[in-house]
């Protein structure tokens, strides 16, 4: 009986923790998943760094990404791509430092903005072939019209 009155406050402070019952339902619509734990840091775009140690590695890290982004609705279209180079550190357990504590070194290549990833969409890039095919596609032959 003790383990289902645990549980049951555990529920609770998960819905309290999004909100309400609302709140942890567009949630779990959103990212599909609901963990509360300790706020870490917010970055520049309003991404939010959560820890929760009684999590096994691996998932005890993780962010709560902000729903818009560069002037563009991210509610519905998050990505990975949206998490800054000093955070993705942090979240990967590269380092046990946020960047809350111990701020990055500037690099230069380093973007000061995000750019969104534009894979599988007409903007994304595209080479061109510089070398001549090998194997080059039939095409049937022309044959005289009367």
């Amino acid at each position: 009986m003790a383990e289902y009155v645990q549980v049951l406050k555990r529920a609770l402070k998960h819905i309290g923790g999004h909100g309400g019952a609302r709140g942890a339902i567009m949630q779990l619509l959103r990212v599909n998943d609901l963990k509360t734990g300790n706020l870490i840091g917010i970055d520049k775009y309003g991404n939010k760094y959560y820890e929760d140690k009684r999590n096994f590695f691996g998932r005890h890290r993780w962010v709560v990404y902000t729903e818009e982004m560069n002037g563009k609705n991210t509610f519905w279209e998050v990505d990975g791509s949206m998490v800054p180079p000093e955070w993705h550190r942090w979240l990967h357990s590269m380092t046990d430092d946020p960047p809350t504590t111990h701020p990055p070194v500037a690099r230069k290549f380093i973007w000061e903005n995000h750019k969104f990833n534009v894979s599988g969409t007409p903007e994304q890039y595209v080479p061109y072939s510089t070398t001549r095919k090998k194997i080059h596609e039939w095409i049937p032959p022309k044959t005289a019209s009367k």
